[in-house]
């Protein structure tokens, strides 16, 4: 069976690249790019995106090889109707390395056709490090990655205010178009790039602050043969994802007339304030994802769907949405219950196989921007910690013991956070002394956490008590235990 290409693709075009993309990742392909294929299809966008791979990876390579090409299997009910479309997505012009391909990767900034950047690394990519450099090729984070690129743009420009670009960061983090434009002008500043460069990336370039919203589980590994047996060709990148997409955009309306996304019926809002927005959906419906890994896949359950149509894990999960996670917020209850039980069927979607694990990567960050805020909220409110959540921090510090039931669990974080478990573990003895000496460690992370989450009363008994009674009693009748 041929592999996908351009050659086998009845409606392939060529678009000029006018979008550069951080990451090739699954998201991207089922979320960003579907929409600016979408847009070039329906509303003449005429935009092609070239992606650059952030890591160290020779993955992009592989989809260079089909062009650019892959498909996106959409899947779910809308308005009571099951919905099922497979479509060949062609947005993407070719990947490249930064690590094999520096110069390659500077050139596309003299490319004066170039307009915007979107990016997805992760919660944990957009960080400052105080070691790179310039001159690094390359840099070893994004945003170093970034201001390197903007600046040889800028002087490839000599400046030219029209030569800016919009900017929209998709890492779910709080304001992250705005953190992603301050550690760019850290750079700046340590990298002694002038005055002049400073103003061009202030007044020539926007930061958007965004918000996205699909579920996307990846590739369909049990069954994508029986996939591409029916599409009549080889997709090493076939993707899948949920019917239902949101992208909330925050700044000046000024991108509204260049990326008309909303003007072809997408679920694209452009706003001034898109706080509410993302406070329900990071606290609720990624909140239930992240707590729900770790006691669920412990527990022997693999999918999101069985987790929650499970008796026993579902209860928690309802019971961590509704009892702890929605007290903290301030919408209108109403409206706060209508968005968790739309959250809950789109879980049940009863196309998509949504695997623990593929959730599971950067767990700790995630837990940190998704989950902690909801912990000491609720602390704040209710003068007690919320039982189920802190339950769910535990499990995670067992999850990263990188064991389930003698199966070996193939954890993905950064190597520092991995170093420290594998240490942590390594050294464990049995006893209830060490368990404690363990979770001390983990709360006191303070580069992870922000604070020292010991000093919040009761949190560090609270943990300890109940990774105690993980290792000691296994996660299926530790969790019983909490829902009695």
């Amino acid at each position: 069976m041929e592999k996908l290409n351009k050659s086998i693709c009845k409606d392939y075009k060529e678009y000029p690249e006018r979008i550069m993309q951080f990451g090739e990742g699954n998201f991207l392909r089922a979320f960003v790019d579907w929409i600016i294929d979408k847009m070039n299809r329906e509303k003449d966008f005429n935009s092609g995106v070239v992606v650059v791979g952030p890591r160290s990876s020779d993955r992009i390579y592989k989809l260079n090889e089909q062009d650019g090409l892959y498909t996106l299997l959409l899947n779910g009910v809308e308005k009571g109707k099951e919905i099922s479309e497979k479509n060949v997505i062609n947005s993407i012009t070719r990947g490249l390395n930064t690590y094999r391909d520096y110069d390659e990767y500077l050139k596309i900034a003299e490319n004066p056709d170039m307009r915007f950047i979107i990016s997805n690394t992760t919660e944990a990519g957009i960080a400052f490090n105080e070691n790179d450099r310039l001159e690094d090729r390359p840099q070893e984070s994004f945003p170093g990655k970034l201001t390197a690129w903007l600046y040889h743009r800028y002087k490839t420009f000599d400046g030219d205010m029209k030569k800016g670009l919009f900017i929209l960061p998709c890492e779910l983090i709080d304001k992250n178009g705005e953190n992603l434009k301050n550690i760019v002008l850290k750079y700046v500043e340590l990298w002694n790039l002038g005055e002049g460069f400073k103003d061009w990336i202030n007044k020539a370039n926007i930061f958007y602050n965004t918000l996205v919203d699909r579920i996307v589980p990846g590739y369909p590994k049990g069954t994508a043969s029986e996939i591409e047996k029916e599409l009549g060709y080889k997709d090493s990148f076939l993707v899948e994802g949920e019917i239902f997409h949101l992208w909330v955009i925050e700044g000046p309306k000024k991108i509204k007339y260049e990326f008309p996304a909303d003007k072809i019926g997408l679920n694209v809002l452009f706003t001034e304030d898109l706080t509410p927005y993302r406070e329900r959906k990071v606290r609720i419906l990624n909140g239930a994802h992240t707590s729900m890994v770790p006691v669920s896949y412990l527990y022997g359950i693999d999918t999101v769907k069985e987790s929650v149509e499970d008796e026993t894990i579902g209860k928690f999960v309802k019971s961590v949405i509704f009892d702890e996670i929605i007290p903290t917020l301030d919408l209108p209850e109403e409206e706060l219950f209508d968005f968790a039980e739309d959250v809950l069927d789109r879980f049940r979607n009863p196309f998509i196989k949504h695997y623990l694990m593929s959730i599971s990567l950067n767990s700790m960050s995630k837990f940190e921007t998704r989950i902690l805020p909801s912990i000491l909220e609720y602390k704040n409110r209710q003068n007690k910690l919320p039982k189920k959540l802190v339950f769910s921090l535990a499990s995670l510090i067992y999850f990263y013991r990188g064991d389930r039931n003698g199966e070996s669990i193939n954890l993905s974080d950064d190597p520092e956070i991995l170093e420290m478990y594998k240490n942590l573990w390594n050294n464990y003895d049995g006893s209830d002394e060490n368990l404690q000496s363990i979770v001390k460690t983990v709360l006191g992370s303070v580069d992870l956490w922000k604070i020292d989450l010991n000093s919040i009363v009761g949190l560090n008994e609270k943990v300890t008590k109940d990774l105690t009674s993980i290792v000691r009693k296994g996660m299926k009748e530790a969790v019983r235990e909490i829902l009695r």
